[in-house]
């Protein structure tokens, strides 16, 4: 007979808290819960039964479990989770996943094929974020369940993507159940974390007390509680304590024994002379095994040493059956209850629970134990050939079993380097852990410098840096020497691209010495390249503020740019012919930027030839790279973003999530930049909070500063102002983004206000900036618009900065040729040539056919000199950009351009339109759309006289129109008529 329980008792509470938050889910509120209890305390039940009550919601379940072997197989929970779902119901083809399928190819073996480029390693973040846009779909109409159990056998990676869904999913209609033991450990201080951040909710189940003992009993033997003989109850109570897996195990004991049977009467209880009974599951299993046949018996024991969970081959291969004896064995042992096949694979067996197989091998004498772990171990080295990783770490274990520690770290070490170069750092830095606490101690200091790689690229510099520096010394030039300095190099680099200066440089410092006075060419070159990238970061000072390492308007700083440079040029040459490929690419990287301050066209030859070394190496991911920055470049020079789309399809096919949204957020602002307004927004609401959750922070500071830009260039000042502070919080202000925010947003934001005096102001901020820093952006206004309004407003520096502007290469850009051919014509037409201010006219239209906006903001400035000095047009751009900017919404440049017809004599229709634009509310109360222009200003809470320059109408009009509206929104004051619009602006 089973004596297994057909109901959860002694669980009511946890119960009713997964049912809260299926609930919760179902309205679209995800939710978190852990799980957290000793071995067959009851974790696997509780899953179960939210699974079939999600189930009965009509809700997608996906169940994965961890591994107990003790292999570390990345994101296995992960896999079987998924496959779990879609083996049965097929991967989802929604169109809303198609960016995130090569990032959640690893997890989804029907979207591998082709999906990621060859030598690109998805970042943890992006498949945790593939991971949540996946749930989120499948839970788009009633929510949906991810079960993941044993999370305390979990690889790193899989903590690492929980930990991401679980701080990220309270939007979304998921709720992820987590079980786990309280082992110190990741999983449990992930549980414990998040607890504490009330972004999940953690239960630990506690033994059963002897109530609910009696009640699992009776659901057992199908009884009333009342019916269990108490001193079966007595018997359970004390022995099992109150662990509902003992209590089952404890159960089947006295049934199989017969100290426990039916009669007629009941069922009863005999009790026996002796004192004791047995006093756990390992004596329990033991008697079990006695009652098996011989074949069978040893089949268990065989399959207890390889782990909880075990492959059909090792088993074949350590017992030597054929299929037809070996199945038959695996049918008998699993008709008893003690295995069942793995639903995640179809050629594997589990324990029915781990302290399964932890009690039969406990049953063995120790000696007994290694010798069976010892023939196993060589029994799969030998059927195997080749081993594969999952094999490597099986025979480790066995060997550690045996007791040959050094065996056992070899093969712990091999299956580390090769999830290493794989990119698994977290799972390599845990088995190069446990290899380096097994090696023999001449092996030692080898698994270390591997060890330290994996943990800087895992994002654990301090572990990195504490393992090299407490490594003995290296005769200089020697082979150990050689690969520590190629171990500081790569920490180096790592802590380069954090931005953790001081770390580098003291790796670097100790990669020299290791090398000795004649480091070889392709050595020196490595250095050369991260000293390069180095040198561009800002310095920290005391308080850990950037400050600019270099004054570019020095002669000191220049020297020291063309020195990085020259130096970079050298170590390009040499990685390329020493065959670095890797070092080659970083080197021509960073001689793109070096050499932008004397061309594009220097700076695109630098890509191009990184791009020709990538492809001719296979290395997708500076593929990418090299394509969107000549996608950037291509976009800045013309305005055109073919390049960039072509950059973008090749961030899809790398799969890489964070390069993709980088361009993504180049897109969008070249969407602003090009009057595609609608486009740009929703680029921006598409991937501002995902980069936030990626931990993508440049491409997250640079998508709220489009949003600001958007706003800016679209003379939506609120909306504006609530974009910049997302990016101040965002630590915009301290980066190398301050030019752009200045120039190409605030100060083009003023003149969509009609604020000259203002924008200037911004161009003067993004000017002084950029003169202490060094900067690669060239949209800041210095290099167009600046010189521009200098010279409209007749200063004598401004022909000095239209001259520098012209003489740089960001003079050359389409953005700022077309204002630098407005600012051309302006002093031609004021130097009497009317004709050459002319054709200057047309040749900057020609460069700003791109740019609608920027192109009719630029004839609304210009058309004033026009007037003043008679040339041109000025009452033809004045009406086109009047219609341009009536029609976008911006009312004060649409108003100054009727008030400077005016002025000029010419006839201008007031425009009576507009009362689409009323909210219903107002036009019912009779609000004309003058009116209104007035009132959304009132947001902002200006004087009349404000008002009056912004739409180019009298103070004393103002005031009517103020009047007026107080009355029809029976508004008691200005102030309640100012927050009335301020309200009406944020709806």
């Amino acid at each position: 007979m089973r004596a297994t329980s057909s109901v959860i008792v002694g669980r009511d509470a946890e119960i009713r808290l997964l049912d809260e938050a299926l609930e919760s889910v179902g309205k679209g509120a995800g939710r978190a819960v852990f799980l957290v209890g000793e071995a067959g305390i009851g974790k696997s039940r509780l899953a179960g039964e939210s699974a079939l009550r999600a189930y009965d919601r009509d809700m997608p379940v996906l169940r994965g479990r961890a591994t107990s072997t003790g292999l570390v197989v990345p994101f296995r929970p992960l896999v079987e989770a998924l496959s779990s779902r879609f083996r049965a119901a097929g991967a989802p083809d929604d169109p809303e996943l198609q960016p995130y399928r090569p990032a959640l190819a690893g997890l989804v073996p029907e979207w591998r094929a082709g999906t990621v480029a060859p030598g690109y390693a998805i970042s943890l973040v992006e498949l945790a974020e593939a991971l949540l846009r996946l749930l989120a779909v499948l839970g788009r109409e009633r929510g949906c369940v991810i079960l993941l159990e044993d999370l305390h056998d979990s690889d790193t990676e899989t903590i690492a993507v929980v930990e991401y869904v679980v701080d990220n999913v309270a939007e979304l209609p998921v709720l992820l159940v987590g079980t786990l033991r309280p082992d110190p450990g990741p999983a449990l201080d992930l549980a414990l974390a998040a607890e504490l951040r009330n972004t999940a909710s953690l239960r630990e189940l506690r033994p059963l007390d002897e109530a609910a003992v009696r009640d699992m009993a009776a659901a057992c033997l199908d009884v009333a509680p009342g019916e269990v003989p108490p001193a079966a109850h007595r018997h359970l109570s004390q022995w099992a304590c109150g662990n509902p897996y003992l209590v089952e195990v404890l159960l089947a004991d006295l049934l199989d024994t017969g100290r426990l049977s039916r009669a007629d009467d009941g069922w009863q209880f005999a009790e026996h002379g002796e004192a004791t009974v047995p006093t756990g599951a390992v004596r329990s299993w033991a008697r079990r095994l006695d009652r098996l046949d011989e074949p069978v018996r040893e089949l268990l024991l065989v399959a207890a040493t390889l782990g909880g969970r075990f492959s059909v081959g090792a088993l074949r291969a350590v017992t030597g059956l054929d299929d037809r004896a070996l199945f038959a064995h695996l049918r008998s042992a699993s008709e008893v209850g003690i295995i069942a096949p793995d639903g995640a694979a179809h050629d594997h067996y589990t324990f029915r629970h781990v302290l399964t197989a932890d009690a039969l091998r406990a049953s063995l004498p120790p000696a007994e134990q290694a010798a069976l772990a010892r023939r196993a171990a060589s029994a799969i080295e030998e059927a195997a050939g080749e081993l594969s990783g999952d094999q490597r770490q099986l025979v480790a274990t066995l060997r550690l079993a045996a007791g040959d520690k050094v065996a056992a770290s070899r093969q712990f070490a091999q299956v580390g380097r090769q999830m290493l170069d794989a990119g698994a750092s977290g799972s390599a830095a845990v088995l190069l852990e446990r290899a380096r606490g097994l090696a023999a101690d001449e092996e030692r200091d080898e698994v270390t410098v591997q060890l330290a790689i994996a943990q800087a690229e895992s994002g654990r510099l301090d572990e990195a840096a504490a393992l090299l520096d407490d490594l003995p010394p290296a005769p200089a030039g020697s082979r150990a020497a050689e690969e520590r300095a190629q171990a500081h190099t790569q920490v180096a680099w790592v802590a380069t691209m954090a931005e953790q200066q001081e770390e580098a440089r003291r790796r670097i410092r100790a990669a020299r010495a290791l090398l000795g006075a004649t480091p070889r060419p392709e050595q020196e070159a490595a250095l050369a390249v991260v000293e390069g990238h180095l040198a561009l970061l800002p310095e920290q000072d005391g308080r850990g503020e950037g400050r600019c390492p270099v004054d570019r308007g020095g002669e000191d700083g220049r020297e020291r740019l063309e020195e990085e440079e020259r130096s970079a040029r050298w170590a390009a040459l040499t990685a390329e012919q020493r065959g670095r490929p890797v070092v080659a690419c970083q080197a021509w990287q960073l001689l793109a930027m070096l050499s932008r301050e004397r061309g594009f066209d220097e700076a695109d030859a630098c890509l191009e030839r990184m791009l020709a070394v990538a492809e001719e190496h296979r290395l997708a991911v500076y593929r990418a790279e090299a394509l969107v920055r000549l996608g950037t470049n291509a976009f800045m020079r013309t305005g055109e973003a073919t390049r960039l789309e072509t950059a973008r399809t090749a961030a899809h096919e790398l799969g890489s999530l964070a390069l993709l949204q980088s361009v993504d957020g180049l897109l969008a602002m070249q969407s602003v930049l090009g009057g595609r307004w609608d486009r740009a927004r929703g680029i921006v609401e598409r991937s501002v909070e995902a980069s936030a959750r990626l931990q993508n922070l440049s491409t997250h500071r640079y998508l709220l500063l489009v949003d600001a830009t958007l706003a800016a260039h679209q003379g939506r000042a609120r909306e504006q102002d609530r974009a910049l502070v997302r990016f101040r919080r965002a630590g915009g202000e301290e980066s190398m983004l301050v030019p752009l925010q200045r120039g190409l947003c605030q100060a083009v934001g003023a003149l969509m206000g009609e604020d000259r005096e203002r924008a200037k102001a911004e161009l003067d901020a993004a000017l002084a900036w950029e003169r202490e820093h060094p900067s690669f952006f060239y949209l800041s206004g210095r290099y167009g618009l600046g010189p521009l309004l200098r010279i409209l407003d007749g200063e004598d520096s401004g022909r000095e900065a239209y001259r520098e502007a012209l003489a740089s290469p960001g003079g050359q850009l389409a953005w700022n040729r077309m204002f630098l051919g407005m600012a051309d014509a302006v002093l031609r037409g004021r130097d009497g040539d009317p004709d050459g201010a002319r054709r200057a006219v047309e040749q900057a239209g020609r460069a700003a056919t791109v740019f609608p906006q920027a192109w009719h903001l630029a004839l609304r400035l210009t058309a004033e000199a026009a007037l003043a000095d008679s040339w041109g047009e000025p009452a033809a751009w004045l009406r086109t950009a009047e219609e341009y900017f009536h029609e976008a919404g911006v009312l004060p440049v649409a108003g100054a351009c009727r008030a400077v017809l005016r002025q000029a004599g010419v006839s201008v229709p007031q425009r009576r339109g507009g009362r689409e634009r009323i909210p219903a509310g107002l036009r019912t109360a009779g609000v004309t759309p003058r009116e209104y222009e007035v009132f959304v200003l009132l947001a902002e809470r200006p004087g009349n006289q404000q008002i009056a320059q912004r739409l180019c109408i009298s103070p004393r009009t103002v005031e009517k129109h103020m009047a007026s509206l107080m009355a029809k929104t029976g508004s008691a004051d200005r102030s309640a008529l100012c927050a009335l619009s301020a309200e009406c602006a944020d709806a």
